[in-house]
């Protein structure tokens, strides 16, 4: 059993560099300053960072597409930046990792989403946010639709990632799941809890526990409570399946008609979890797309969450490291 399960994921594997997935949502630049602390500020208690180096990763939405690309498919990005340095950053990292980013639309009366995050003996000192929380104008909502219909036909899936930086309205949403139904393609959704009503029919949707909690009414304390929860979020969408992500307790998949499956973590030590939500998503897709059924879509999604939160910083997985830890907790 063990060695027929394991040709079947390494299969899946195989056939995710011909896969096409197109993610939309919240596109944002990391920005990673690396350095030391040897002292305390004189002018406030807190450590003084001797600077060394600084990194970019493309974040939110594009870390999704990011992960499909480590594991060799082709990521169509599509979300809006800013007419700013951190935007440029941003498409240079895309078009360095492949990511194809002639989805992204300039938006020139708001800043590029980034976050800067400021790292001293691999512990994050502190994290700096740059946004606006202005309304995004028809016209750029109108722009990204063009752009999913334009490429509809030229892929396999499509992932709303929904970071509740704006992007994801409510139009948006709808288009892409009725362009999705009406292509016949497989379309998931990491959500934000204010817009869960608007997702039903999507193929899955992976809510956290907070996420889950909030949406279903129902506080998870338990396998009980775990339970009703996810079967009532599968009824509320009317989703082919839910998949809860629990953090240190794993995941948990529903599915019409089916037993909740749960799918356990693996113990290992955990550097970092910035970015796993982004990993689960983009691999479970993507598995999805390559002949997986839910329940392996999962499992594989898990394991390579497992390979992320093992690396400091956003990390992705590439096919070698998946295969090598599936053989490893199988």
């Amino acid at each position: 059993m063990y060695s027929k399960k394991l040709t079947r994921f390494y299969k899946i594997i195989s056939r995710m560099p011909k896969a096409r997935v197109l993610v939309v949502g919240d596109i944002m630049l990391d920005r990673f300053i690396w350095g030391t602390v040897s002292r305390i500020s004189p002018e406030a208690p807190v450590p003084v960072v001797w600077a060394k180096s600084e990194s970019f990763m493309p974040g939110g939405a594009s870390n999704v597409a990011n992960n499909i690309c480590a594991l060799g498919a082709d990521a169509y990005i599509c979300g809006v930046i800013g007419d700013d340095e951190a935007g440029r950053i941003l498409v240079s990292e895309l078009s360095k990792n492949g990511i194809k980013a002639d989805g992204i639309v300039l938006d020139k009366n708001r800043p590029t989403i980034h976050k800067t995050r400021i790292i001293a003996h691999q512990q994050q000192v502190v994290r700096i946010d740059k946004e606006s929380d202005s309304v995004f104008d028809k016209c750029i909502i109108d722009s990204m639709i063009s752009y999913a219909k334009s490429r509809i036909n030229d892929i396999d899936a499509i992932i709303i990632e929904d970071y509740g930086k704006g992007i994801v309205v409510p139009r948006l949403i709808k288009e892409l799941v009725l362009l999705a139904r009406r292509h016949k393609k497989i379309v998931t959704v990491d959500p934000k809890e204010e817009h869960f009503r608007l997702y039903t029919g999507v193929t899955s949707i992976t809510p956290n526990r907070e996420e889950a909690e909030e949406a279903s009414g129902i506080k998870i304390k338990d396998s009980q409570s775990l339970r009703k929860a996810g079967s009532r979020l599968l009824g509320m969408l009317k989703s082919d399946s839910v998949l809860i992500t629990l953090g240190e307790d794993g995941m948990a998949l529903f599915q019409k008609h089916k037993s909740c499956v749960s799918i356990p973590t693996v113990a290992q030590e955990v550097y970092d979890v910035s970015g796993a939500g982004d990993t689960v998503i983009g691999v479970f897709t993507l598995a999805l797309a390559c002949g997986a059924n839910m329940n392996e879509a999962a499992y594989i999604a898990n394991a390579a969450a497992g390979v992320v939160v093992g690396k400091l910083g956003i990390g992705v997985c590439n096919a070698g490291e998946l295969k090598t830890y599936i053989r490893k907790i199988k």
